[in-house]
Order: structure tokens, then C-alpha cells, then sequence
């Protein structure tokens, strides 16, 4: 049995990780939040210790170490802006870290974190669950058998309609959540590095705080994205099923459903984790350097690049 801490204890994601470290047959010993709406809490670890201020965290932590009961991981669900500090005091501590996405914000900070492991010995493990979806991996074993010189055409559409809540958390400052693309499309990005290779081009044909498309070369897809979390660029055909949240892969003109399959991932990837087989520092990179390029560079012109839903939020 490892025993675990948690930083992000209220956050949206973090009962996936409390459920998966109980799948595992794991602990949960501490956790961290500076909201104390951590209820949840008690459906898998009524006995675990809870703090909202990350100092006495922080001492309870290394006081453990020093009564012989030291920690073996740290889980971070924490705001995507502290990613990186909440890593480092786990690696300086000699704990193995397991991070939500986006790692971290930007690229550089990779190689910094990655001093930090030689340094201290301790990992960084990274939860890129998608590369673990069957219909996912069943695409990567498509393309990988199609012949080298076929490019693929991929349209890559994602919306989970949010509330006016979304702007005025820490989501909507870009500075803290990476912007739109970063918050919640680091991990489409991902998967489309993993099935289809290398980034070679990477355009911009809209963005604000809402919503963000463009265009991506692979070295074996041309990609159109729409990512959105504003109900108003929802399809009609997910209007008229009244859904709130869209996914939609187009390859080659054929629909991948993936829609289920992503209650478990969590578990599947602490297994990976456990079982030393989890994904590290590198395996972020290409996706960490691609929402960058994103935040940063200009819009240019769709041309004939446009996906099918840019209409909605140039026309506004």
C-alpha cells in the first residue's frame, strides 16, 4: 500500500484521483486545498488529514518523513499556474509526483523539473489519459499500419459548455490557465501527437477567452480544430440532443466515437503509474510546446483551412 497526498482536494478533477488511489488498493494520508468543500473526501478516506493552508501541508508532510513514514506520491490538482511549485516541493522532498494536465505551462519549465528528478530522485508522472482510450489506441494501430506516405484529414471538435463562473475563476485568466486551448484541449493535442507524429505547422484562425480554432500538420494528418466552452458553438445536432458537451473526431470523413470509455482512465493510469510504466516529463513536451505556440503567436487567415464551426464565432 503507497500512501498518498493530494493538493486540490476541491478541485473538479480530483475526485477521479481519490477514486483511482482507492482503486489501486492505496491511501490517502493528507490533503490540500484552500477551499474546505472537500465532503467528497469522505466516501474513500473519511481518516485522511486535511489542511487549507499549504504551509501546515507542508510541515505535516515533512514531519512523516521524519517520524519514518514518508510519503511515496503527491497527486496535483491544483490551479494550472502552481503546477510547477507544487512539483518542485514534492521532488525536494523526495516524492514522486502524479500532475493533472497541462503539466506545466510552459515548455522551459520542463528541463527545470527535469534537473530537479536528477537532482533529487524522485519522478514526475503525468496523466495523458487519452493515449490509454481503446478507440484511441485502436486509431493509432490504424494509422500506424496505413502506408508511411498517407496523410490523414482530421477535423478535431471539442465543446463542454461552461457558466459565467468559468471567467471569473482562475480559468479564465490566461496567465493562470494557459487560455481556452490550454485548459481544455492540452490533452486532444496529445493524443493527436501520439496517433499522428510530429508537429510541422501550426496556425491560428481565432481566439479569445471562450473559444479557439486553427490548423495543425502532423506528419501524417492535417488537423482542423475547434475548441470551445460556450454553449452558442454548440453543432445542431448536439442542440437538438439537448448536450452540453461535444466531442467529434472526423478521420478521413469517418466519425471515431470515443464519446464513453473516460470514467475509468484515471485508475488505468495510476495503474500504468504504479506498475512503472506511467508517462514523464518528455512525454509532455510535444503538447506543452503546441498550446504555446497557440497563447503566442498571431491569428492568420483560415484560406481553405477553416473547420466547419469557425462561422459561428466569426460571425458574431
Amino acid at each position: 500500500m503507497k500512501k498518498f497526498a493530494l493538493i486540490g482536494a476541491a478541485g473538479y478533477i480530483a475526485p477521479r484521483h481519490l477514486k483511482a488511489i482507492a482503486a489501486t488498493g492505496n491511501r490517502l494520508v493528507v490533503a490540500m486545498d484552500v477551499s474546505d468543500s472537500v465532503g467528497m473526501m469522505d466516501s474513500h478516506f473519511p481518516e485522511a488529514e486535511f489542511f487549507t493552508q499549504f504551509e501546515e501541508f507542508a510541515a505535516y508532510v515533512e514531519d512523516q518523513k521524519i517520524l519514518g513514514e514518508p510519503l511515496d506520491y503527491i497527486t496535483i490538482c491544483s490551479p494550472n499556474y502552481l503546477h510547477v511549485a507544487h512539483i518542485k516541493y514534492a521532488l525536494q522532498n523526495g516524492i514522486d509526483v502524479i500532475c493533472e494536465k497541462p503539466l506545466v505551462l510552459y515548455s522551459p519549465d520542463l528541463d527545470l523539473l527535469n534537473i530537479y528528478q536528477k537532482k533529487y530522485g524522485a519522478r514526475v508522472h503525468s496523466i495523458l489519459q487519452l493515449r490509454l482510450h481503446p478507440a484511441i489506441m485502436a486509431l493509432k494501430e490504424k494509422v500506424d499500419a496505413a502506408p508511411a506516405e498517407h496523410v490523414f484529414d482530421v477535423d478535431l471538435t471539442y465543446l463542454t459548455s461552461r457558466g459565467k463562473w468559468y471567467l471569473k475563476s482562475w480559468k479564465g485568466v490566461d496567465s493562470q490557465s494557459g487560455g481556452v486551448a490550454t485548459n481544455i484541449g492540452v490533452h486532444f493535442y496529445d493524443m493527436l501527437h501520439f496517433i499522428f507524429g510530429e508537429v510541422e505547422g501550426n496556425e491560428v484562425h481565432y481566439k479569445d477567452h471562450r473559444s479557439a480554432s486553427g490548423y495543425l500538420q502532423y506528419q501524417r494528418a492535417r488537423v482542423r480544430w475547434f475548441l470551445s466552452i460556450d454553449s452558442k458553438n454548440l453543432p445542431d445536432n448536439a442542440i437538438q440532443g439537448e448536450k452540453t458537451t461535444y466531442r467529434s473526431i472526423l478521420v478521413g470523413g469517418e466519425e471515431l466515437e470515443f464519446s464513453g470509455g473516460f470514467t475509468d482512465l484515471h485508475t488505468h493510469s495510476y495503474q500504468n503509474i504504479l506498475a512503472g510504466h506511467g508517462f514523464g516529463l518528455e512525454d509532455n513536451r510535444v503538447a506543452i510546446e503546441t498550446v504555446e505556440t497557440i497563447r503566442e503567436q498571431s491569428i492568420v487567415d483560415s484560406g481553405d483551412r477553416a473547420h466547419p464551426l469557425l462561422h459561428k464565432v466569426k460571425d458574431c
